[in-house]
């Protein structure tokens, strides 16, 4: 049912626990299936320096976030606004249709990221 890679995600997941003190911290939740992300990024010189996470939630939505925090390591803010739940779930070789709330709940996360990112330079 799930590919390779997202069951090595989901057992070995990369960047998992918190980070004592992170620049910006989110979550974002599945209001239908109730799962839960949390997200810690430390940013130094405009980049994403450090990121972790915590997940309540399915086999899928540890893997995405696991992969998220992968993914946006050493970018920029410019570089992180081109990520989409699609390169996610590409990134896992694919999500069943069932499970694409996964990536949603990532990708949730990531536009609140962004978000506070952007406060932060312009505020």
């Amino acid at each position: 049912m799930y590919s390779a890679k997202v069951l090595d995600y989901f057992r070995h997941p990369r960047n998992a626990g918190e980070i004592p003190q992170p620049t910006i911290v989110v979550e974002a939740t599945n209001p239908v299936c109730g799962d839960l992300l949390k997200l810690w990024t430390v940013v130094r010189e405009g980049r994403i320096a450090d990121a972790t996470f915590k997940v309540e939630g399915c086999i899928p939505a540890v893997a995405c976030a696991s992969l998220l925090t992968e993914m946006i390591k050493g970018r920029s803010v410019a570089e992180l606004c081109s990520i989409t739940a699609e390169q996610i779930e590409a990134g896992l070789d694919g999500l069943p249709s069932a499970s694409r709330h996964a990536s949603a709940l990532a990708l949730g996360g990531w536009r609140q990221l962004i978000e506070q990112l952007a406060a932060s330079t312009h505020g």
